[in-house]
């Protein structure tokens, strides 16, 4: 098991802790995704912190290597104070390089801080790609120099904070190359609280009574893949209104199903979720893609 934050790097946790601990909800719309690839022979994670607030909106690059050793990482500043496209050569801790590669000057952007589309980002080793994003990799080969071919990383964990009254939406997909499914996340907390889950508006989950069940766990399939749903929703009902309700989706294969069946379902601090901010590793490739939402209220 690998802690969540400790993917960021040094700064990266900064960023993090300030999104989660406080009640300012500007500080709070940040996209984190995790990639597994291979680095000089080397199994390696790298995490990309998409942040936005009054300033503009950032990049945060972290790399670690498998035992969770910081290799190196970079900010990329808010846009109001840096370039929306450019380059950084970074050195590692073996002194070789890696270059990074970014154009997000004609990228659009939705409600939150990750781009959408008409960008590219890029990281490359001795002219071999170890991680390309975005809709423009024509752009980005050409730009980079790089050897056109498929890079080796996964997608394998992504956190995001999301907001509403009662409703809840954002596009996720369940796997690495999966296709996008719109998610919406329904919960009403008075009278008599329900929670209901719908995935390309079909209902595949609906908890009623959820004063009593307000943390549980169901199983539902998307693309014909086993999803986990666990969900913490104290805060909505008992905690503080600034408190967030915490929801995890983890795409599993059957092995991992019929291990994690044998733990009682109501017991989540078993499972290392939510309050411990932790995911499975992601070197454990039975155990697919995760994802964490931080769902918040807005008055």
């Amino acid at each position: 098991m690998k802690d969540f934050p400790s993917c960021f790097g040094e700064n990266a946790v900064q960023i993090a802790d300030s999104s989660s601990s406080n009640g300012n909800r500007s500080a709070q719309n940040l996209v984190t995704c995790v990639y597994q690839c291979r680095l000089r022979g080397r199994s390696c994670l790298i995490t990309l912190a998409w942040s936005k607030n009054l300033m503009g909106q950032g990049l945060g690059v972290g790399i670690d290597d498998s035992s969770n050793q910081s290799l190196c990482k970079v900010e990329i500043k808010p846009w109001l104070f840096s370039k929306k496209k450019g380059s950084k050569t970074i050195e590692l801790d073996d002194l070789s390089n890696i270059d990074v590669y970014w154009d997000l000057s004609a990228a659009k952007f939705g409600s939150g801080p990750e781009p959408l589309e008409g960008f590219y980002f890029a990281i490359v080793s001795n002219r071999q790609i170890i991680l390309l994003l975005g809709d423009s990799k024509k752009e980005a080969i050409k730009k980079t120099n790089s050897v056109p071919a498929p890079s080796n990383a996964v997608f394998v964990a992504k956190r995001e904070h999301i907001f509403g009254k009662k409703v809840f939406y954002t596009k996720v997909p369940f796997c690495d190359n999966g296709q996008l499914h719109d998610l919406m996340i329904e919960c009403d907390t008075t009278n008599d609280p329900c929670l209901i889950l719908r995935i390309n508006k079909k209902n595949v989950m609906q908890v009623k009574c959820l004063q009593w069940k307000f943390r549980g766990n169901h199983t539902i399939l998307v693309d014909g893949l086993p999803v986990q749903v666990f969900w913490d929703v104290y805060n909505w009902l008992f905690g503080t209104s600034l408190g967030s309700a915490v929801f995890m989706f983890k795409t599993t294969t059957s092995l991992s199903i019929s291990s994690e069946k044998s733990q009682p379902v109501t017991d989540l601090d078993a499972l290392n979720w939510s309050h411990s901010q932790r995911f499975p590793d992601p070197r454990s490739h039975h155990l697919g893609f995760s994802l964490f939402l931080y769902a918040w209220k807005q008055d």
